[in-house]
């Protein structure tokens, strides 16, 4: 495991990166694309454009879908992706399976709660809960002394509910742009420059932390029942992680081994003021990664899909029917 983290990881994405942005000469775009879409059975049918159409492979593994190809559940909260459930079900402590048996720290994967205000016009300290409790109110305890229970009471809006995560893997073949899962307000981004190790699930089943050790942008926020957040997390050879209304956004970026490992590489945090709805693209891969959901809701909470299932943009992965919204 630890000759694996020290391999060069970032260098070859960056790389791979590169290359992905190259012009593909017409005439090989088929056949180029042809053989990817063989190998990782990617379902051409239901690209919005001709194959031949990609000017690079960036292109191809951004591509969008035919309109109606993925309609939306009247379920709440549905899924932002296509790919592989590795995880989903009630948080019960510090440490979450990542995949069954082995387990990541969910402070570690968000960061400390509490962070100096990114705008340089105003020097001071904001506090997570200013964007997360409704009354506004800011918890006075450093969350890295508190046991689980404290630290879910802060991230909670209400007591009474539950925190639940879903983690969804996103394979080479599958499509590649993550939706908006429910309709919520985001407040805040981070981002962390971390690893880019694989997050295929062979991998996620010997690298315990995983997901707090990669590079991953969260957006924090707020639905109709309490805190929100969904996180992009980056891999081996994704190029970069794209959300269209984040312009600032610049991942995959080249730092030095010693500088992304030091305390002074600290998290990038942009606030923000923005509107997701249920189903709206949000942002693109440049290759497969992983999508995490952390979100409060109330207790009871049932996941209709399972570990190692298959599943697609906008089909429901809860079952209650006091989650249900209105039809788009």
């Amino acid at each position: 495991v630890a000759f694996y983290k020290c391999l060069p990881l970032r260098a070859v994405s960056r790389v791979c990166g590169h290359l992905s942005r190259v012009s593909v000469p017409i005439v090989l775009r088929n056949p180029v694309y042809g053989s990817y879409a063989r190998i990782f059975s990617v379902n051409t049918t239901e690209m919005a454009r001709p194959i031949d159409d990609y000017t690079c492979f960036a292109d191809f593994f951004a591509r969008e879908l035919k309109e109606g190809v993925r309609p939306l559940d009247r379920q709440t909260l549905v899924s932002p992706v296509d790919g592989k459930v590795l995880n989903a079900g009630r948080v019960e402590s510090l440490m979450i399976e990542q995949v069954k048996g082995i387990t990541y720290s969910i402070k570690a994967f968000l960061g400390d709660l509490d962070w100096k205000n990114s705008n340089p016009s105003e020097d001071r300290d904001i506090n997570f809960n200013q964007f997360t409790k409704p009354s506004g109110l800011i918890e006075q305890k450093k969350i890295g002394e508190t046991d689980w229970d404290e630290y879910k009471r802060t991230l909670l809006h209400n007591k009474d509910n539950e925190l639940y995560q879903c983690v969804i893997y996103l394979a080479p073949g599958d499509y590649h742009r993550f939706h908006s899962p429910v309709d919520w307000k985001v407040n805040f981004r981070r981002h962390f420059n971390g690893e880019l190790l694989s997050v295929s699930p062979t991998i996620a089943k010997w690298i315990p932390d995983l997901f707090a050790l990669n590079e991953r942008v969260i957006y924090f926020g707020t639905w109709e029942h309490g805190f929100f957040s969904f996180a992009a997390v980056g891999a081996t050879n994704v190029g970069s992680i794209r959300v269209y209304d984040d312009k600032e956004l610049k991942t995959n970026i080249k730092l030095k081994w010693s500088k992304r490992h030091s305390a002074d590489n600290k998290p990038d945090d942009v606030y923000l003021n923005l509107n997701w709805n249920k189903g709206e693209q949000i942002g693109e891969f440049r290759l497969g990664s992983t999508i995490v959901l952390l979100l409060e809701a109330p207790k009871g909470l049932e996941f209709s899909i399972a570990s190692k299932q298959q599943i697609r943009v906008g089909k429901a992965i809860c079952t209650n029917m006091n989650l249900v919204s209105e039809c788009r």
